[in-house]
């Protein structure tokens, strides 16, 4: 019986670069589709909003809160889609005079990346047109993506990865499954989708490629890194999930006091530690990844940064 040969690198980087030639969509004739967003629908699916964990919240407030993630989950993937653009954008130059097939696929991961910023733009303001006024997204896209920048490739690389393989795991386990979720905002996703199964690959194509290329005390340094980066996560996540708490008790349409208000904000913060974070770190496929690149000491010292981040009650329950 011959053996089941698997495709080499240049094979892999032509069949993504093909399937992104074949499904190249547009925003506007197979997205939107002249569709306006419903100001009752809900947005973002309760597994990812942790609906159940509001319990003072009624069914109708629950929804409303689904709308606010929702409107913040469009906007987070804008906002790292800007500096994953920028790494692809530069070391897809490492292929400009080698493999063509590789060039053309991170050229074409860059134009869809860029895509992508456009549709959660224009997404932005269709939910603002369905929404109350006053919510804020205030983060500066570009000072966020010359922050992340500034960091080792390595961590970067490992960053878009946990972050691409996270988008496959809500889409498929949460927003596809789930009927009740506005079809506008299913769409959304699931164009955004249809494009990271390939982006996927070349993460971990890219970020093997350039792990080969570390010493022993780089690669502790992009550890080191990857740490700081997910510390940077998190308090971009505290500030949006303290401004979209605050946001919510102002127009849930009732008085809410103090002690409620706290409570309302620390779930914000805990469903969006799940989704931005906890949710890629234990992905199956991200900890077989990074934990064939790294040394066991090097993995407890990520596990524990990661650890902080979860809740007593979750502590409690991991495995």
């Amino acid at each position: 019986m011959n053996a089941v040969l698997k495709p080499s690198a240049t094979e892999k980087y032509a069949l993504c670069a093909h399937i992104s030639r074949r499904e190249a969509w547009d925003i506007e004739a197979d997205v939107i589709r002249s569709r306006r967003f419903d100001a009752d629908e809900k947005y973002l699916p309760d597994a990812l909003c942790l609906s159940a964990a509001f319990t003072t919240l009624s069914e109708r407030e629950r929804r409303f809160v689904s709308r606010i993630q929702g409107r913040t989950y469009a906007n987070v993937f804008g906002l790292v889609e800007r500096f994953i653009t920028a790494k692809l954008l530069e070391i897809g130059g490492d292929h400009s005079l080698g493999d063509q097939n590789a060039l053309e696929a991170l050229v074409r991961f860059s134009e869809e990346e860029l895509k992508h910023q456009a549709l959660f733009r224009r997404i932005d303001g269709l939910m603002a047109e369905a929404m109350p006024e006053g919510y804020r997204f205030d983060v500066d896209s570009d000072q966020v993506a010359r922050v992340v920048l500034a960091h080792s490739t390595w961590a970067v690389l490992v960053l878009t990865l946990h972050i691409e393989l996270f988008v496959h795991q809500h889409y498929r386990q949460s927003i596809a499954p789930d009927s009740g979720l506005s079809s506008l905002f299913k769409d959304v996703f699931f164009f955004h989708w249809r494009d990271e199964c390939q982006h996927v690959v070349l993460d971990e194509l890219e970020l093997a490629r350039h792990d080969a290329t570390l010493t022993a005390a780089e690669r502790e340094g992009g550890v080191d890194d990857f740490i700081a980066l997910v510390g940077a996560v998190d308090g971009i996540l505290r500030a949006q999930a303290k401004s979209d708490a605050g946001y919510f008790v102002r127009h849930c349409g009732r008085p809410v006091g103090e002690q409620e208000a706290a409570g309302i904000a620390s779930q914000f913060l805990r469903a969006y530690r799940w989704q931005y974070i906890l949710s890629g770190a234990a992905h199956p496929r991200f900890q077989a990844i990074l934990g064939s690149l790294i040394t066991k000491a090097q993995a407890g010292r990520i596990g524990a940064a990661v650890d902080a981040l979860k809740s007593d009650d979750e502590r409690s329950h991991a495995p």
